[in-house]
């Protein structure tokens, strides 16, 4: 089931501040280089909602480069692992080619030495003495079956080198691929960028009020979603799988770290790296990317939603989040932002899919409680960037081989959620807690 939310959060919001503010000329300054040359005309100052229609482009887009280099790179890395496994396999089996030629020029050397079969192996071939003068005949029987060893071994050898080739070329093509998509993703960034500079030449007023219509369009479209029913009766009734509650358990452990384009974890997260992640440490595998978690899972209708499942917004499938139950989902929104949680309405969904399709839900399950902070509204037009790697006992003991720290501009970060000493609901499924029959 799709429901469709156009325009979308911040588009809407454009429009609307755009409106709004203009009586209150909250527009961004002309250009700093216009001031610097008084005697060129100053740029005109441009429309806050010209500027929120190219800053959501630009994240949306940005979004999307990033999902198809993450997928271009799984691709290479696994394309890479499938040539070195070949590789390594036609070495073991270039050695087996040539330790069998090997005993078979030793065959064919006993013999011409000694006219015959060597007393070594005539005790291989279990012959007797008597039997000794029919030495030609047996060596020669074992020399056929070393030449037929000989042959498999050449032709596996030889399939091996053919299977190697396709790899390497297989692999050649996949990091193409990713080149072809980083470079898109730096394209896209270096636009996002120039957008954001603009960006940090508004107001705090400006900012605040930008803020302030972003969360009241969110509000609007949740609730008519709610008010729709499509996502069914009583959803905040619902229960998660056993798996699906300690995907749960992990996305809420990783409330308040930063969002970092192309980032699983452990101290940083993309949407889909976080979502991956979840149900990893719930010990089921998926897909990396959104768009493959779109294209590879089960879909589930809205109206049959639960806890655990997977909701994948835009119609190229480019965001995803982790629903948490009574229309709301925990997720790593856009860049400037931390992990955190928010309405299921946030961005035009798509549909939703469920990782462990029929497995069944816990009975006398209650949900956590979210702890305090956890919906902060998301910072606009901030930029985020991986923390610095920490320091390792290897790295103290040499602190020359310490990474150095890279130089970051850091949001305002809010207040990391503090989980409750004393949660109304358990954290976690009771043990008393079993599947419904």
């Amino acid at each position: 089931m799709s429901v469709a939310r156009q325009p979308s959060t911040w588009f809407r919001s454009a429009v609307v501040c755009g409106t709004l503010l203009a009586t209150a000329a909250l527009s961004l300054p002309a250009a700093q280089s216009a001031a610097a040359q008084p005697h060129q005309p100053a740029d005109p100052p441009v429309p806050l909602s010209t500027l929120l229609t190219r800053l959501q482009t630009y994240y949306q887009q940005t979004e999307t480069a990033t999902e198809a280099y993450n997928k271009a790179k799984e691709t290479a890395d696994q394309q890479r692992a499938r040539a070195r496994k070949i590789d390594q396999q036609l070495a073991a089996q270039k050695t087996a080619v040539e330790g069998s030629r090997a005993q078979l020029g030793l065959m064919a050397t006993q013999m011409y030495r000694n006219g015959g079969m060597s007393p070594y192996l005539s005790l291989l071939s279990g012959q007797s003495p008597q039997d000794f003068f029919g030495g030609r005949h047996v060596i020669g029987q074992l020399a056929k079956q070393q030449q037929s060893v000989l042959g498999q071994l050449t032709k596996g050898e030889t399939r091996l080198k053919r299977l190697n080739t396709q790899a390497q070329k297989a692999l050649d093509t996949a990091e193409h691929a990713q080149t072809v998509a980083g470079t898109k993703k730096k394209s896209v960034q270096a636009h996002l960028d120039q957008v954001e500079s603009m960006l940090a030449g508004l107001t705090g007023v400006q900012i605040a009020a930008l803020q302030k219509l972003e969360q009241t369009d969110t509000d609007k479209a949740q609730q008519e979603l709610m008010d729709s029913k499509a996502l069914g009766d009583d959803p905040a009734l619902r229960a998660p799988s056993l798996a699906g509650d300690r995907a749960i358990g992990y996305a809420f452990d990783q409330l308040g770290k930063p969002y970092v384009w192309g980032a699983q974890g452990p101290d940083s997260f993309d949407c889909s790296g976080l979502t991956s992640q979840a149900w990893a440490h719930a010990g089921t595998v998926i897909p990396r990317t959104s768009e493959d978690q779109w294209a590879k899972l089960p879909h589930v209708p809205l109206a049959l939603l639960r806890p655990g499942d997977l909701v994948i917004y835009f119609k190229g499938a480019s965001h995803v989040a982790l629903y948490i139950g009574d229309g709301l989902t925990i997720q790593a929104p856009r860049p400037g932002s931390y992990v955190r949680v928010e309405p299921i309405a946030a961005n035009p969904i798509l549909g939703a899919v469920r990782p462990d399709l029929g497995k069944q839900p816990l009975s006398g399950y209650q949900p956590r409680s979210i702890p305090k902070g956890a919906e902060q509204p998301t910072p606009i037009g901030v930029k985020t960037k991986a923390p610095a790697p920490k320091k390792t006992a290897k790295d103290a003991k040499n602190p020359k081989s310490a990474a150095k720290p890279a130089e970051t501009t850091k949001p305002t970060k809010p207040a990391k959620p503090a989980k409750p000493t004393a949660p109304t609901a358990p954290a976690t499924p009771t043990t008393t807690a079993t599947p419904t029959k």
